[in-house]
């Protein structure tokens, strides 16, 4: 394995990082709203499918 020097390393991640294209601030936002939103749904989703499965047992097993 060639040993590699340190300070070229750092060039090349430097040169590597400034071909990122970073989102911008409106895309940023659009995409945390949207997952903000997902995690509601999903929280909502788990809670009544919880819900509907408690109601189940305790008729099948016959504790209310």
């Amino acid at each position: 394995m060639a040993k590699s020097n340190p300070f070229q390393f750092l060039q090349d991640v430097r040169s590597e990082a400034a071909k990122v294209t970073w989102p911008s601030r409106r895309e940023t936002l659009i995409t945390t709203g949207l997952v903000l939103a997902m995690v509601v749904v999903s929280s909502l989703f788990f809670l009544f499918t919880d819900t509907i499965i408690r109601w189940g047992l305790g008729i099948i097993l016959g504790a209310r």
